[in-house]
């Protein structure tokens, strides 16, 4: 791995949440430009992970650099590089569609005329120009992803981070957001998203870490991480599946019928 350029790269990152570690250690790295996925059952430590990478959440331990730049030394400069659709996303719901992007604008120190060209353009490829004027609370989840989305790229950032940004979404949302992903990552930007759907990355990404319980078990181009297998093959032998549920022993009663 010694010749990639790195977008993003961790060393031994590390969250405590009290005397539970949800990372321990992490060194994570994500080649600049195209896809590459997080993956990993819940409970990982992939939002932890996330949110100390894009400076929502202090870490214990380690360091994080998304192009070079520190991401807890040089937060402004790292923040100006970034954009962030989280998990649970929160919107300003008073706000219509086009009100909302024209308040990311302003925040970030976009001219008003070139605020009002991209968000133009942002709201008619995420198929949103007759939702535009209305507001955010009315909007279905796909809607909001697509809004979340437009409003992460508007100052056109060099790494966007997403987390489980399909969770919720209907087939025709999703293609929508895909179309534009692969549009932004064909200009050699990175897009790094956390998923447990497996069919998804595999479809997505040619990069791939794993994490299993606040740890990177394993790491780099799709097709040598699943080794010959489909990724879901892959993934539940590299996190021990049968460590994760409770197996088949018990629930002799399940689906019995009644006397």
């Amino acid at each position: 791995m010694a010749d990639i350029v790195e977008a993003v790269r961790t060393r031994q990152l590390v969250k405590r949440f009290g005397q539970q570690v949800a990372v321990g250690g992490v060194d994570l790295i994500v080649p600049r430009g195209g896809f590459a996925g997080l993956v990993g059952p819940n409970g990982a430590g992939k939002t932890t992970t996330l949110s100390m990478v894009t400076g929502l959440l202090r870490p214990d331990g380690g360091t994080a650099h998304i192009d070079g730049l520190d991401v807890w030394r040089e937060p402004i400069a790292v923040k100006s590089r970034i954009g962030v659709l989280p998990e649970g996303l929160r919107l300003f719901e008073r706000l219509s569609g086009r009100e909302l992007l024209a308040y990311n604008g302003q925040l970030r120190g976009i001219p008003k005329e070139e605020v009002e060209r991209r968000s133009a353009e942002l709201l008619r490829v995420m198929d949103l120009v007759d939702s535009a004027d209305k507001l955010v609370v009315d909007y279905s989840t796909g809607m909001r992803k697509k809004i979340g989305l437009a409003a992460a790229l508007l100052h056109n950032p060099a790494v966007l981070f997403l987390d489980e940004p399909f969770e919720g979404v209907d087939p025709v949302s999703a293609n929508t957001l895909v179309e534009v992903l692969r549009r932004y990552t064909a200009s050699g930007s990175t897009v790094v998203f956390s998923s447990h759907v497996m069919e998804l990355v595999e479809r997505l990404c040619d990069w791939v870490s794993v994490m299993s319980r606040g740890q990177i078990v394993a790491q780099g181009p799709l097709d040598e991480v699943r080794a010959g297998r489909s990724l879901n093959e892959a993934f539940l032998g590299l996190v021990g599946a049968h460590g994760h549920g409770g197996g088949e022993e018990g629930l002799s009663w399940l689906g019995a019928t009644s006397a």
